[in-house]
């Protein structure tokens, strides 16, 4: 007879066995597999080269590059975002605004009541005497005149009156905003007043000059307590906002003495592939190396000379020579940051070296981390670029390791203010009161594969009918195009008055401030008003409009990037 008791007990012991054995072998294909993928995940990285993220950039460039609404004029003009672009808009952090109810007007006229007629005090005697801009009655009307003129900005902080170029003008300075602005900065003016003075004393403005016409009163007076203001509100989180209309002092700094070249530590990169790229890698890589500079707490040695991009010349070849201040507002950066003009710190370098034998380091790997480098002490640590793209773009250093550690300064970072004045002056001749559209055409429009509609989505007609709903009827309207011929848009002026960058061309010609400035910065040298500085104006205004039209946003059906490409951020 069978032994149950052992055949149960032999059963169970098979059964078991069978199921530690596949445990086992499960476990083991699972290794083999997880193996394999490391092994996989191991040769391709080793192999693998990443593509130049410019151009096809992660989040975080893109986030920088494009607007989060509205992006296709960015994109479409090629004009990159700087440091002013991301403070966000807080009337709080900004202070007060100043109201006709906070001037308080004293009383014109002052009463004799011994006369036997209320006349005005000593009226007489002030009839054909110059007009005293230091008088508080005259600083009060002049300040309540222009809140009541100006109606579409808010004034923050007004200047006191000085004597104009006449016994009867006064010039006053005020730091405004427009009211519906969406740029965290502020704008200031100044403008010639007339100055009426009545029969009986009584005075009145008489007329307010144009933009920037109060010139004795543009330059700050130091060492005196300022005019009627509310908190002055240039800052916000921690960071100092822009002010278009100031006086630029953007020289460059020089070093001190010997001991204090000899004390500094300074960080150079030479060579590369960036150079005559696309303004927005010049800035990508800028301020990689403007943030290693940060982090290892050395100066910036940098170049002031920019190559220009042929995108953006009149020529169509790459153009030598562009001066960094040209485009940028070197000002406030050198202000934030510790930075050094190559050609003066080289002209140091070579006399105090040769004295002192001063210690350099070169690097020629991007790949040396900065990381590795804090610990260095050499006076200057010189990185220095090959030849082969694109692994010689400055940018790379920022790569891998050194993204999380490396903070790019992009608050450091301003639009030229020389441009800026320029964008001011053409929303003040507008009153800051009107509405903007950005018409793409040009090659686009030509290329019907790609954008089948956008040539009659764009023409006269077609923005007439689109338009009617979106923008009332007699509103000045700018239009920023790539548009060469801007009679084109002539049927347009029926319903609204039309406005294009090339109406303000006194700003930037012969006789233009902006002209006389840039031709200092070039030794003499006339500077020309290229493609960039054109589509930064442009763009800016385009910004400052109260309404904003789109072209691939609000005007056609076609994608901004061609046939099929349309998403939901376009």
């Amino acid at each position: 007879m069978w032994d149950r008791t052992a055949l149960s007990r032999t059963g169970s012991f098979r059964a078991d066995s069978i199921g530690q054995n596949a445990l086992a072998l499960i476990s083991n294909l699972c290794f083999t597999i997880f193996v394999l993928i490391v092994l996989i995940f191991t040769l391709i990285a080793a192999t693998y080269e990443p593509e130049d993220p410019l151009f096809h950039p992660s989040t975080r460039i893109t986030t920088f590059l494009t607007s989060n609404s509205n992006a296709t004029f960015k994109s479409d003009s090629t004009v990159v975002k700087t440091g002013e672009d991301f403070m966000a808009v807080n009337q709080t952090a900004l202070g007060g605004f100043i109201n006709v109810t906070d001037v308080n007007l004293g009383v014109p006229l002052r009463v004799d009541i011994n006369a036997d007629e209320v006349t005005p005090f000593e009226c007489e005697s002030q009839i054909g005497t110059p007009i005293d801009c230091t008088d508080p009655d005259v600083f009060h009307l002049m300040m309540t005149s222009a809140i009541e003129q100006f109606k579409d900005i808010h004034f923050y902080r007004f200047g006191k009156p000085v004597r104009g170029y006449n016994d009867s003008t006064c010039h006053m300075a005020w730091r405004f905003r427009p009211k519906e602005g969406k740029i965290a900065a502020f704008y200031k003016d100044y403008r010639s007043f007339v100055i009426d003075r009545s029969d009986n004393c009584t005075l009145s403005v008489a007329g307010i000059g144009e933009y920037h016409s109060g010139g004795n009163a543009r330059k700050r007076k130091k060492n005196l307590r300022p005019g009627f203001e509310k908190p002055q509100g240039n800052q916000e989180q921690g960071a100092v906002l822009p002010v278009v209309g100031e006086v630029v002092n953007d020289t460059l700094p020089a070093v001190e003495s010997e001991g204090s070249f000899r004390r500094g530590k300074y960080l150079f990169y030479t060579g590369g592939g960036d150079r005559c790229k696309s303004m927005d890698q010049f800035l990508w890589s800028f301020t990689c190396a403007l943030g290693e500079a940060q982090y290892l707490n050395r100066t910036l040695v940098m170049d002031m000379s920019i190559c220009l991009s042929s995108v953006y010349t009149s020529s169509g070849q790459d153009e030598e020579g562009k001066d960094f201040r040209y485009y940028f507002d070197f000002e406030h950066l050198k202000e934030s940051a510790s930075v050094l003009d190559q050609t003066q710190f080289w002209a140091d370098w070579n006399k105090w070296h040769k004295k002192d034998g001063l210690p350099l380091l070169l690097v020629d790997d991007f790949k040396i981390t900065p990381m590795k480098l804090a610990e260095v002490q050499d006076t200057l640590i010189l990185r220095k670029f090959g030849s082969v793209e694109p692994d010689n773009y400055w940018y790379r250093v920022c790569e891998g390791d050194a993204e999380s550690v490396i903070q790019r300064p992009w608050h450091m970072i301003w639009k030229s203010r020389r441009l800026m004045e320029i964008v001011s002056a053409i929303a003040t001749k507008l009153n800051w009161d009107f509405d903007s559209v950005h018409v793409v055409r040009g090659e686009k429009a030509r290329n019907l594969e790609l954008w089948p509609n956008l040539a009659a989505d764009t023409s006269p007609e077609a923005l007439i009918s689109t338009l009617k709903d979106k923008v009332d009827e007699g509103r000045s309207l700018y239009i920023a195009t790539d548009e060469s011929d801007p009679t084109f848009f002539d049927p347009l002026k029926d319903k609204f008055s039309t406005h294009f960058l090339d109406e303000y061309k006194d700003l930037w010609d012969e006789n233009s401030e902006w002209y006389s400035e840039t031709v200092k910065l070039n030794n003499g040298v006339p500077v020309e008003f290229d493609g960039y500085m054109r589509a930064s104006v442009d763009t800016e205004v385009f910004l400052r409009g109260k309404r904003q039209i789109e072209t691939f946003n609000d005007l056609t059906r076609d994608c901004k990037d061609g046939v099929n490409t349309c998403t939901s951020a376009s």
